[in-house]
């Protein structure tokens, strides 16, 4: 298909609004705004699987936010793709604050990631795409795993922690925690597409104090599941994301004072782009205030970057490092744009 300015023709992108609180699906190819659909409370993260053609959207909390919050919800909204309809609500019940969504298409299972409860720690649940049935628990020896990533062979899984001083590593063929990669509390991670090395922002984001350690990105070998490298950042990371051509794209934060300023003192955040093979700096990017997560087109030339506090997501063309579109996300309080996911369309 011919190369275009944006997306190609039929691709979806979807954006929830974590106090919409709703999912926005906007046309790729001409940035316009489709449909709005009506999700639980407080959606966090989503997660695309295009061999069934759904979307699952994660309800982390009935109201507010981590640390801050009028209590931890348990559900996660199945949307149609092409009706653009909920066709199911999963109940994670024991468990609870679903955040991190991970798929794994030649398994057919879906990850999620859930905080600890009052007899067991945090951990991982394992669903069933096709039926959506519970599989499994693996715990992370953590209070509330966020983010999960698996490697391209599905053997091998992490997990961050804002609140423990690790990552833990799963073995998920046996079902089980099997390592922790010491780390001073961590954010977003992404596994590059070769599969060899896994990056975790650190430390973790407090604007109510400076970082607790140096901060940067933590490249992790998965064979030996050691940090082989860091990468120096101008300040502290949120999301991290690996495009399909190997590009590692970082998220920054910036306040209008001194480290340790309210959340709401934000001023537009900062999209770094690394090369592929090297994983130096190619550039910078101006994106919206509190970017939160990031994803990209499947192609690797495009990359999108959701801003909380504005409630907008910022288009990048990465071959030029440009700014293609802002798209307005509709919010009902300061929290707003924050999940992403990249639709294509069946043709394609």
């Amino acid at each position: 298909m011919t190369s275009t300015p944006a997306g190609s023709p039929g691709d979806l992108l979807a954006v929830v609004s974590q106090t919409g609180p709703t999912v926005t699906f906007f046309d790729a190819a001409t940035h316009e705004r489709l449909d709005v659909l009506n999700v639980p409370p407080q959606p966090h993260e989503l997660c695309y699987d295009p061999d069934h053609r759904l979307l699952y959207c994660a309800s982390t909390y009935h109201s507010g936010y981590y640390q801050a919050h009028g209590g931890r919800a348990h559900q996660i909204t199945v949307i149609d793709v092409d009706t653009r309809t909920i066709v199911d609500t999963l109940d994670t019940s024991p468990d609870h604050a679903p955040h991190g969504l991970a798929l794994d298409r030649t398994r057919g299972r879906l990850y999620v990631t859930v905080e600890a409860t009052d007899t067991e720690p945090g951990g991982i649940l394992v669903l069933d795409t096709r039926t959506h049935a519970r599989l499994g628990r693996i715990s992370t020896m953590a209070p509330g795993p966020h983010w999960f990533a698996l490697t391209p062979d599905g053997r091998h899984g992490y997990a961050t922690n804002k609140e423990a001083p690790f990552v833990s590593v799963v073995d998920l063929d046996r079902g089980t925690c099997t390592g922790r990669i010491p780390v001073p509390g961590s954010e977003d991670l992404a596994v590059a597409p070769d599969g060899r090395h896994a990056y975790v922002a650190a430390p973790k984001a407090d604007f109510a104090a400076p970082p607790s350690a140096p901060t940067g990105i933590r490249v992790i070998d998965t064979t030996t599941h050691e940090i082989v490298r860091t990468l120096p950042t101008k300040g502290q990371v949120i999301p991290v994301h690996a495009t399909s051509t190997g590009l590692l794209l970082a998220g920054e934060p910036r306040t209008d004072t001194t480290p340790g300023g309210p959340v709401g003192s934000q001023l537009p955040g900062i999209l770094t782009v690394f090369a592929a093979d090297t994983l130096t700096p190619l550039g910078e990017v101006e994106v919206g205030r509190l970017p939160l997560t990031i994803t990209s087109s499947p192609d690797g030339r495009l990359g999108y970057v959701s801003g909380n506090l504005s409630s907008t997501v910022t288009v990048v063309d990465l071959t030029t490092l440009s700014l293609l579109a802002t798209l307005e996300v509709d919010r009902t309080d300061i929290s707003g744009a924050h999940g992403l996911a990249y639709i294509e369309a069946p043709q394609n």
